[in-house]
C-alpha cells in the first residue's frame, strides 16, 4: 500500500472556515531559542552589557540556514527580492525582503554572498520555504541545501556557528583577539580574520545596532572560537547573553521579527499552499494579542508598514513589483517604538499579587512578553479606532521602560503622540497553552523613534554616512 500523500497548508485551509481562528488557538505559543541557557548571569546585567561593555550572543541554533548554488542563483534571488541587486558582489550581505504578488510581506532574512558564489540565507520564519519553492518550480538552474534550526532537532550538529559581539568594547576585544587593527569593513560587508588559529568570517552588522560584528565559520570550530572570545573578554567586561535576554535586543534597535506571512489567500498562491506541508511554519505557528479579526487579510503587512520602504527598489523585475508600484503613493503605516506608561506597567505587573486568578491582567513575562509566534496587540486612538499593531514587546533595563515595536497610521507616528495599547486577549483569552485566564486592560503609550536607543540611532547615522 502506498503512503497517503502528506497533507498541505491548502488542505488545512479547505477544511478550516476561518484560518485566523485556527492560528489564534494553535498550541505552539511563543518562540523559543534552543541550546542556549536562559541566562548566564541575569537578564538585567546581560542587557546592560551591550550598552556599557560588550555582549556575546550565540546565534548558532535558532535560525535556519539555506545554501543556494548554481548559475541561476543570483537571478532567482533578484526576482524574489524587493531589494536592488545592483553591485551585489561576493563579500557582501543584505537584508533580503520578499513579498507576494499582491505586495504583502512573506519574510526577511540576512543574505550572504560568499566568496565561492554560494548564497547563504540566515533567518527565522517563512522565507526559506518561499525561496525553496521557487527554486524547485521556476526551472532555475540551482541547487539548495537547508540546515534547519535546532528547534527541529536540538541534538543535530549544525553546519555553521554564528556569534555576535555588541557594545562599546567590542572593537577593542576583537583587536585583542586578532592581534592588531581590524580591517575596515563597510556596513553589511564581511572579511576574514583569524581567531585562535581559525579563519573566521566577520560581518559588519549587529542585532542591537551598536558597534560590533557578527562572527561565523564551520560549526566544529565554534567552541574554540567562543572559548577564546570569553577568555579575552574578561578584560573588557564581556557578558554572555542567554536565550531569555537575546530576543530583547531588537527592542532598542527597532527590527520587528518576522510577522505573519501573507500566504493564506489569493489564487496566485494556491500552488505554493499546495506545496507547503501541513506541518510547515506557516501552518503550526500561532497568532496572539488583543487584535482579533475574522479576515486573515487584516493581518497582512506591506514593506512600508515594517520600515522596509528604504530597501524597496524598482530597478529590477520582481514578484510583487506591480502591486507595490500601485501602492507607492498611498498613505502607509510607519514603524515606531511605543513606550509604556510606568504606572500602567506597574499595575499590570502587580495584578498577579493583587487580583484573584482569572481576574488578573495577562501575565507579563520579563524581559520579553511574547506569548505567540505572531503578536498583534491593537493600538487605538482616543476615539477607540484601531490605528496600528504592537508586534514585539518587552522590557529594557537600559531604557528603564517597557517598549513595543509597532506599526501605526502615519498621522500618529510622530514622536510624542499619545495612543492606547490593549493588553491581553478578549473573552478571557485563547486556548494557547501560553495564555491563562485573564482580563484585558488599556495601556497608555507614547510614540518614540526607531531605533529608540540613542546609541543605536547614532550608530545608524554613522554607518549610513559611510
Amino acid at each position: 500500500m502506498q503512503n497517503a500523500k502528506p497533507r498541505t497548508l491548502q488542505h488545512l485551509l479547505d477544511e478550516t472556515p476561518a484560518i485566523q481562528e485556527r492560528l489564534y488557538h494553535n498550541p505552539s505559543g511563543g518562540r523559543f531559542w534552543p541550546n542556549v541557557p536562559p541566562e548566564f548571569t541575569n537578564w538585567r546585567d546581560e542587557q546592560r552589557a551591550w550598552r556599557e561593555t560588550v555582549a556575546l550572543f550565540n546565534q548558532s541554533y535558532h535560525m535556519t540556514d539555506m545554501f543556494l548554488r548554481g548559475p541561476d542563483a543570483f537571478s532567482l534571488l533578484e526576482r524574489l527580492a524587493i531589494n536592488s541587486f545592483d553591485g551585489f558582489e561576493p563579500g557582501q550581505a543584505k537584508h533580503l525582503v520578499c513579498v507576494t504578488p499582491d505586495g504583502y510581506y512573506v519574510g526577511d532574512c540576512i543574505l550572504f554572498y560568499l566568496e565561492d558564489g554560494t548564497f547563504q540565507l540566515v533567518g527565522v520564519g517563512a522565507i526559506h520555504n518561499w525561496v525553496q519553492y521557487h527554486a524547485e518550480t521556476s526551472g532555475a538552474d540551482v541547487t539548495w541545501e537547508r540546515d534547519e534550526s535546532s528547534r527541529v532537532d536540538p541534538n543535530r550538529k549544525r553546519l555553521t556557528y554564528r556569534f555576535q559581539l555588541q557594545g562599546p568594547n567590542a572593537t577593542k576585544l576583537l583587536e585583542k583577539l586578532t592581534g592588531g587593527k581590524l580591517p575596515d569593513v563597510p556596513f553589511f560587508h564581511f572579511a576574514r580574520i583569524n581567531i585562535a588559529g581559525h579563519t573566521v568570517g566577520m560581518l559588519h552588522h549587529g542585532m542591537v545596532g551598536v558597534p560590533g560584528a557578527e562572527l561565523f565559520g564551520p560549526y566544529d570550530e565554534g567552541s574554540a572560537v567562543r572559548e577564546a572570545i570569553v577568555e579575552a573578554g574578561k578584560e573588557f567586561g564581556l557578558r554572555q547573553v542567554g536565550s531569555r535576554t537575546y530576543a530583547t535586543n531588537t527592542l532598542e534597535s527597532g527590527w520587528i521579527p518576522n510577522p505573519l506571512p501573507a500566504v493564506y489567500t489569493g489564487q496566485a498562491l494556491q500552488g505554493y499552499r499546495e506545496w507547503l506541508p501541513a506541518t510547515a511554519f506557516e501552518a503550526v505557528s500561532s497568532l496572539g494579542g488583543s487584535f482579533v479579526s475574522q479576515r486573515i487579510e487584516d493581518y497582512y503587512l506591506t514593506p512600508w508598514d515594517l520600515g522596509y520602504g528604504r530597501l524597496l527598489k524598482f530597478d529590477h523585475d520582481f514578484i510583487g513589483r506591480a502591486a507595490l508600484e500601485r501602492m507607492a503613493n498611498d498613505p502607509h503605516r510607519r514603524r515606531v517604538t511605543l513606550v509604556w506608561d510606568g504606572e500602567d506597567t506597574a499595575r499590570i505587573l502587580g495584578s498577579i499579587a493583587q487580583k484573584p486568578y482569572g481576574e488578573q491582567f495577562k501575565y507579563f513575562e520579563l524581559p520579553l512578553a511574547q506569548y505567540a509566534t505572531w503578536m498583534y496587540d491593537a493600538v487605538r486612538n482616543d476615539n477607540g479606532d484601531v490605528v496600528g499593531f504592537a508586534m514585539w514587546t518587552g522590557y529594557s533595563i537600559n531604557e528603564q521602560a517597557v517598549l513595543s515595536l509597532a506599526t501605526v497610521d502615519r498621522e500618529y507616528a510622530e514622536p510624542g503622540s499619545r495612543l492606547r495599547l490593549i493588553w491581553g486577549e478578549p473573552n478571557g483569552g485563547s486556548r494557547k497553552p501560553s495564555v491563562e485566564p485573564h482580563v484585558q486592560t488599556e495601556v497608555g503609550v507614547t510614540v518614540g523613534p526607531v531605533p529608540y536607543a540613542e546609541p543605536a540611532r547614532q550608530y545608524r547615522k554613522a554607518v549610513v554616512r559611510r
